[in-house]
């Protein structure tokens, strides 16, 4: 299968996860505004706005996706893969104000009177928490496929969904427990459960924020994978020397760069040779590995280093 079949399958893939993505939180907002609003129950209607942010979210990841697949261009010679980290910023901001609003309404919910409790409303907390953990592992098992950011991102949006549900059925629950057992504090399990779905949501938020920040800004990758990409590049017998080596991630992709010294008297032919080597013994172990730019130095016995 060529380059191009591989990347379009990738796409697809993404393309389509995505999609499903949007079509659940479309459903599953429907389902928890209007059973929450029926019923009166906070974390629900929290819940139910924080999937109204997860179908903006989406939306902005599929545009993002799409994005990230247009290849370089003159205005862009190395691609358009960051695309892909908007998308993720996108998303934290939005659960970060999620959260925000969860965190408002579950707290001011302890000064009024406690409505309630539904076993519907429990019904759909729990349809929720299923629903979301599929999608959860759904995702991110093509994102590891595919290397894809925003979809990764989107699978964290899914995995603090399954937090805000679990949330809700344990909350929801206990205010049911607590109506049927006149115990007046598990009255306001709904509420509570508000506000440990707005810390588990601001959490995650962080986490994706951090990482989206990191990249934008060309946060190099880990010690260990640097390690790596030098072990491979000494392995290389002209390689005399590795002055400087350096990587960063690009959305999908990794681009490195990296100084060699090499024998001085070797030809121009010869130190193309060697560069080509480089990369493809790179390449070869790295398939998330974009490009690789390769500077040669003069290398002789007598050198010092």
């Amino acid at each position: 299968m060529s380059d191009s079949n591989v990347s379009g399958t990738k796409v697809s893939s993404n393309v389509f996860a995505i999609w499903i993505s949007l079509f659940s939180n479309l459903i599953l907002t429907g389902i928890k505004l209007i059973v929450g609003l029926m019923f009166k129950s906070q974390v629900l209607i929290a819940d139910g706005v924080h999937n109204a942010g997860d179908v903006i979210a989406s939306m902005a990841a599929l545009g993002a996706a799409k994005v990230a697949q247009k290849p370089a261009d003159e205005d862009h010679p190395y691609g358009h893969g960051k695309s892909e980290l908007i998308g993720s910023a996108l998303v934290a901001i939005i659960m970060v104000i999620a959260a925000l609003f969860i965190a408002y309404h579950s707290f001011e919910s302890f000064f009024h009177p406690a409505a309630a409790a539904s076993m519907v409303a429990f019904v759909a907390a729990v349809v929720s928490l299923f629903w979301k953990l599929w999608l959860y592992i759904y995702c991110i098992r093509i994102s590891k496929q595919t290397s894809s950011k925003s979809l990764e991102a989107t699978a964290f949006d899914h995995l603090a969904d399954v937090y805000a549900s679990l949330a809700a059925v344990l909350g929801i629950g206990a205010a049911i427990i607590g109506e049927r057992n006149d115990i007046a504090f598990l009255s306001y399990g709904d509420a509570a459960a508000g506000i440990v779905v707005a810390y588990f949501v601001l959490k995650l938020a962080y986490h994706m924020g951090k990482e989206a920040v990191d990249v934008l800004m060309e946060k190099t990758v880990s010690t260990e994978m640097l390690q790596d990409y030098e072990r491979l590049v000494s392995s290389i017998p002209e390689v005399k020397r590795i002055d400087r080596i350096r990587a960063r991630e690009f959305g999908q992709y990794v681009m490195i760069d990296v100084r060699v010294g090499i024998p001085g008297e070797l030809t121009i032919q010869e130190g193309h040779d060697v560069s080509r080597k480089i990369k493809q013994i790179i390449l070869e172990h790295h398939k998330d590995v974009e490009e690789v730019l390769i500077h040669l130095n003069p290398w002789y016995k007598d050198d010092s280093e």
